[in-house]
This record gives structure tokens, C-alpha cells and sequence, in this order.
């Protein structure tokens, strides 16, 4: 099966955690032994992940440089977290399967210039903030900020992705044997200006789930799996009445009352890319993505017809688990 695999930002660094190099590696490393398994059971294999906290840390640096006379913009700013990231997801690759070829690429989402989310910035990028320094922020650097559970961050703008440009090229790496780590962070955004056809860098971050559903359609993927750090979505999250739900169908999965900062993207992704394909999703622990499909942890998403291109709507996925 050809899987697209969305890291989530605790791929990288977690709450709280300082965003030095070697934490880094450490959440690396864990996260390529679990997408090594996938590869091992001879799937096909496209790897994408977050860069909010990199993006924010790199973002902060760079308006706070004085050698600069203006901050590097948001879309070189993903440039460069997608070869960070890239480089330690290829390298930590290659050593758990020297057998493959894994190559990191640099990757431009096309974004439309009258996408409202322009004048409504959600995206949540870098680290927390009391009240006060957001207020600070707000003040001396022009920051949209926004509460994020007791803190505050950063908030830009998260336009639609509307095509992943370079998808043709990780087709035909994949096609050829590649594991392919790209479109990290949602991707490079960009415009492409009607009257000239001419790109544009766009000062935005793309969701990355939302950029990891639409590959996963373009590549004619048979699984999209969104890797985080919860075991399943949970039914009435945060309440006593929370419960784990091992499967859903798009139209379930959109019904939950799910939080807006945190697993409704993920949610609303993996049912945009069931609702598109007839393919299936699965949302569940980074440190299992085998597991998910296995059916023994994670929430699957299947379409909500009886049958699908993949069989009954019930039950794990049909998988090789052999190494």
C-alpha cells in the first residue's frame, strides 16, 4: 500500500521542552523506528510533519536580529525548517533501513491569494507566552497572539492548500523504491499571481494535516495516517464521559465536538481525504503507526458505505506485516 504518514508537532519537541538540537534528535529517533516498520512491511512510504515550534523559535531569532533591517518572511522561514527537520527524519531513516533509498524534498504549496484566513490568522506557531509577554509582543513586534489552553501564542495565517506543486516528483521517487520526506510544515506557500503565472512566497504556515490529506489525494495514496500523541480520538474529550473510539466514518468523525486548536484539523483532515478517495485514514500514537493499521490502537476512518475499495468498513487494514 503507498501510506502518507503526518508527523505531529510531538514528532519534534513537546510542550515545554527546550527546542535544543539533541531533543530533537531524540523525538527523531523514536519516530523513525516506528515509520521503519511500515516501510519493512514493504509499504510505500511518504513522510510529512509539523514545524510550528521550529518556525516560531526561527521567526523569533530572526526579528530580534540586528543585523537584519527586517525579519526573514514566513515562507523562507518554512524553507528552512523543512530542511532541518528533512535532514534528521532522513538520516535517522537511513540507519533503521539501509536497504532504501530516503531522500528529504523541498516542497511549495500553492495557496489562493483571497483566502480569507488572511484577515483571520489561527495557525499557532512557537513557544507559550504568559498574558503579559503576548501583550509585550503585540506591542513591540505587531504579533497577532492567542490564548492556547492557560498560555498564549503566536497566531498566522493558515490558507487551504490548494496543490502540492512538486507532487508529480515524489510520485516518481515513490514509484521507484524512495521513502520521500517532504511538505513539511504544510508546505512552502505560495501564489501563483493569474495576470503572470509568477510565484510569490506567501506570509502564512498551511496546516500540515491538511497539506498531508491533499498529497495523500494527488498521490493516489491508500492510507493517510496522522501520527500524534494521543492513543485514539475520544468521543466527549475532557469530559467524564470521554470515550476511545476505534473507528468512525467521516460523517462521525465530523459530529464529535473536538478541540479547534488541536484534533478538529486532524479530524477534519483525515475525513476530507476518506470523503475524496473512498481511501483510509487512521489517527493515532506516533509510536505505533504499525499498530494503527493492525488495528490495536489508533481510530480508523473508512468511508460510511458498507463497502469500500479496502473491504468491509470494520476491522484493521489488510497488511504484510512481514520484515
Amino acid at each position: 500500500m503507498r501510506i502518507v504518514a503526518a508527523l505531529g508537532g510531538n514528532a519534534l519537541l513537546q510542550r515545554g521542552e527546550h527546542p535544543d538540537a539533541t531533543v530533537q534528535e531524540a523525538h527523531i529517533h523514536q519516530a523513525a523506528t516506528a515509520l521503519a516498520e511500515l516501510a519493512l512491511a514493504g509499504h510505500e512510504l511518504i513522510v510529512t510533519h509539523g514545524n510550528g515550534p521550529q518556525i516560531g523559535l526561527l521567526a523569533l531569532e530572526s526579528a530580534a536580529d540586528p543585523a537584519l533591517t527586517a525579519p526573514y518572511p514566513l515562507d523562507v522561514l518554512g524553507a528552512q525548517t523543512q530542511g532541518m527537520i528533512g535532514t534528521l527524519l532522513v538520516r535517522e531513516l537511513r540507519n533503521k533501513l539501509p536497504d532504501r533509498d530516503v531522500a528529504a524534498l523541498v516542497t511549495h504549496t500553492e495557496v489562493d491569494a483571497k483566502d480569507p484566513a488572511f484577515l483571520h490568522p489561527t495557525k499557532f506557531i512557537g513557544q507559550t507566552y504568559t498574558r503579559l509577554q503576548a501583550e509585550e509582543l503585540i506591542r513591540d513586534r505587531g504579533w497577532t497572539m492567542a490564548a492556547d489552553g492557560d498560555d498564549w501564542r503566536r497566531v498566522v495565517p493558515s490558507p487551504r492548500p490548494r496543490s502540492v506543486l512538486e507532487a508529480p516528483i515524489v510520485r516518481a521517487l515513490v514509484t521507484a523504491g524512495t521513502v520521500v520526506v517532504c511538505a513539511g510544515g504544510g508546505g512552502i506557500p505560495v501564489i501563483r499571481y493569474p495576470n503572470t503565472g509568477l510565484l510569490h512566497g506567501s506570509e502564512a504556515v498551511v496546516d500540515k494535516d491538511r497539506t498531508a490529506a491533499l498529497l495523500a489525494e494527488q498521490l493516489d495514496a491508500d492510507v493517510l495516517l496522522i501520527l500524534t500523541d494521543v492513543t485514539h480520538v475520544f468521543a466527549h474529550y475532557g469530559t467524564r464521559h470521554s470515550r476511545a473510539l476505534p473507528a468512525a466514518t467521516p460523517a462521525e468523525l465530523r459530529d464529535l465536538d473536538l478541540p479547534e486548536g488541536s484534533m478538529r484539523p486532524k479530524a477534519d483532515a483525515a475525513a476530507t481525504f476518506v470523503e475524496n478517495t473512498g481511501g483510509i485514514a487512521g489517527i493515532g500514537p506516533l509510536d505505533d503507526a504499525l499498530g494503527i493499521l493492525l488495528g490495536t490502537t489508533g481510530t480508523l476512518i473508512r468511508p460510511g458505505r458498507l463497502l469500500s475499495r479496502h473491504g468491509p468498513a470494520a476491522g484493521p487494514v489488510p497488511v504484510d506485516t512481514r520484515s
